[in-house]
């Protein structure tokens, strides 16, 4: 996938994978349980198209393959009690530190990368308008022809870390990266909006966006 993304300048596809061993629940052909939890926790924050493992699979495969495992260290993962040592999977080489980081080719039509905007209010609430802000910008760029945007999953990878915005249009091969707040304050909800071009960092837009709170409830509720 990786040499298909590489060769072509159409959407990309980026997959992750995240792999646990554990018991599982299995119900109307479903399945529950810590054990597939966990899985899909590290799926959710690995590297666009890498493959990160709980301890329990390193430990069992550990030197039984050729692959590398390189311990990113504890997780705190989503409605998991306790905290879960992570490894990412290699094949050979030096370990991730030792590597410059992987680049993709920026496509030839305008690109971009539309990052999880930060929620500056500390209000759990806003945290979902942000986000769901975020997917309304993502989609409607989408739609415009000609115009290359990178799915939501890659780029909420970066959520609630601390960003290089070149180390990060450089790791998925964008143009211009989008990055923004939202802050409630008194009466109002304001949105901050900065457009950045990704090899120089340097500004190319920014705008600030203020509403009324009561006509964001409105929003929200409907």
């Amino acid at each position: 996938m990786a040499e298909r993304n590489a060769a072509s300048d159409t959407p990309r596809l980026e997959f992750r994978i995240g792999i646990n061993v554990g018991d599982i629940v299995m119900q109307d052909d479903d399945i529950f349980g810590d054990g597939v939890n966990i899985a899909a926790r590290l799926e959710s924050i690995a590297d666009p198209g890498g493959i990160w493992v709980s301890q329990r699979v390193q430990e069992d495969a550990a030197g039984k393959t050729g692959m590398r495992f390189d311990d990113l260290g504890e997780r705190e993962l989503k409605n998991i009690a306790r905290p879960v040592r992570v490894y990412s999977v290699g094949w050979g080489g030096a370990p991730p530190a030792a590597r410059a980081s992987p680049s993709l080719s920026v496509p030839v039509k305008p690109s971009v990368a539309v990052m999880p905007f930060v929620n500056m209010s500390g209000d759990p609430e806003q945290e979902y308008f942000a986000d769901g802000l975020v997917e309304d910008l993502i989609t409607d760029l989408s739609k415009m022809p000609g115009f290359f945007v990178i799915a939501r999953n890659s780029t909420f990878a970066y959520k609630g870390h601390p960003v290089d915005i070149r180390k990060v249009a450089k790791e998925l091969g964008v143009r211009y990266v989008l990055e923004g707040s939202v802050r409630r304050a008194a009466n109002r909800v304001r949105i901050n909006g900065q457009l950045i071009e990704g090899t120089s960092g340097n500004h190319v837009w920014a705008e600030k966006f203020e509403v009324p709170s009561k006509i964001f409830s409105i929003c929200r509720i409907v």
